[in-house]
């Protein structure tokens, strides 16, 4: 996918499961301690076409974070808490409390943006990721409650961190980074667990299978690699000298729950669905405008039984959010925004149909997937929004934008849809 960095410069299974042990540790990183931050005076450009200030904006968000001096382009909710971890232009995260915007604990240590963002599955991490190569971790305190936090490690590696990813089920991390790497790393230990080379430019997008037996990341050089993760041998790739595959630079992916399928978007405007059994490509999906990039891919399980093709969502640059039903490859809705989709979520049982985009346009819209009808569109941002989490099962989407603002919003009109 395009990183929200990238968009505000470019556009103004079981325990039993649990596949590494640790025989399988390369490498002990150490811990280099906490580091000062350096001042990062300069703004980024301003992203998408609408003005930034708008006094006739309409605000209908439940509580604002304003702590971030800079763009925010991480955003992640707590699994189960009223929190959220955040990250920004300003070299800092923060974790806030998304009833009233306060401030647990503030993430320093970086000396770039931090991109990524996220709490571990069992939410008792939290990791940072940044431009300046580092990976941070923080740990809850106690068990009480989530308001005590403390620095746990820095993992090193990568030359500049793109995404940051949590397996389903344990505390094992993987980062795609700039110069062409992947990172997997065994926490609290810290202990490097593979290094994944292969691709030729930087890891865009990456994700481990919903079962958490497999990971697939995709390239700007337009390959898709598919990882046993113990080991540095890819089980299929597939490239742009395939021309079934070709979609230029790969920028967006998406794994369905019953790990069989992947779709991936790229920048020629268009999708591919991948099986992942037979390392093939198995459909492809048009739908956006010929040269816009597809940043979006989301899985919706309408049938609520994650056992069919079911049906995938591409948002792309040109404002589209495309509803495919991937049982016949066909088109069945379009869903529209003013500017750049540049996230999509989907809500968890029993409203599984339900789905949210973010867009360049200022504003979030969740939308009924069945039907393709709006349910609510969700304002208050004054610029683009970079990110955006579902949080508390989904009744509540916090978004973070390039107006330095994170904004919690309910998702539905009422508690009835």
């Amino acid at each position: 996918m395009t990183t929200a960095h990238e968009i505000a410069e470019d556009v103004s299974d079981e325990e039993g499961d649990v596949f590494i042990d640790s025989e399988d540790v390369l490498t002990e990183v150490p811990d280099d301690g906490d580091h000062l931050m350096d001042e990062d005076d300069e703004a980024e450009d301003g992203v998408g076409d609408l003005p930034h200030e708008d006094s006739d904006v309409k605000d209908n968000s439940l509580q604002h974070f304003t702590t971030h001096s800079g763009s925010v382009f991480a955003i992640s909710c707590h699994p189960t808490e009223p929190l959220a971890v955040s990250g920004g232009e300003d070299d800092l995260g923060y974790i806030w409390d998304i009833t009233d915007g306060e401030v647990i604990v503030k993430l320093t240590g970086h000396v770039d943006s931090v991109c990524s963002a996220s709490f571990s599955s069992d939410g008792q991490m939290v990791a940072t990721g940044g431009m300046d190569g580092k990976v941070r971790i923080w740990r809850r305190v106690g068990t009480v409650d989530f308001r005590n936090w403390e620095f746990l490690t820095e993992l090193q590696g990568p030359d500049e961190v793109i995404w940051l990813r949590w397996h389903p089920r344990g505390t094992i991390l993987l980062a795609g980074s700039n110069d062409s790497m992947v990172w997997l790393w065994q926490l609290p230990s810290g202990n490097t667990m593979q290094v994944f080379a292969g691709h030729s430019g930087p890891v865009q997008c990456g994700e481990f299978t919903p079962d958490g037996k497999r990971i697939v990341t995709a390239s700007e050089d337009g390959t898709l690699m598919y990882w046993d993760p113990r080991s540095p041998t890819p089980l299929f790739k597939l490239s742009p000298q395939d021309a079934r595959f070709d979609l230029e630079n790969i920028t967006s992916l998406a794994i369905n729950a019953s790990s069989t399928l992947a779709v991936v978007g790229g920048t020629s405007g268009s999708a591919r669905v991948v099986s992942l059994s037979k390392g093939e490509v198995v459909g492809a999906l048009g739908g956006h405008d010929e040269g816009d990039s597809v940043e979006a891919v989301q899985f919706v399980d309408l049938a609520g039984t994650g056992s069919s093709p079911g049906v995938v969502v591409t948002g792309g640059t040109d404002g589209k959010a495309c509803v495919w039903d991937l049982t016949t490859m066909r088109l069945r809705a379009t869903l529209t925004h003013q500017d750049a989709v540049t996230s999509l979520l989907t809500h968890p049982a029993p409203k599984s149909h339900l789905i949210v985009s973010a867009s360049a346009d200022n504003t979030l819209r969740t939308w009924d997937a069945r039907t393709g009808a709006l349910v609510k569109e969700h304002t208050g941002h004054r610029g683009p929004i970079l990110s955006a989490s579902l949080g508390l099962q989904g009744s509540v989407v916090v978004s973070g934008g390039d107006d330095s603002a994170c904004l919690v919003f309910t998702t539905e009109v009422d508690e009835s849809g």
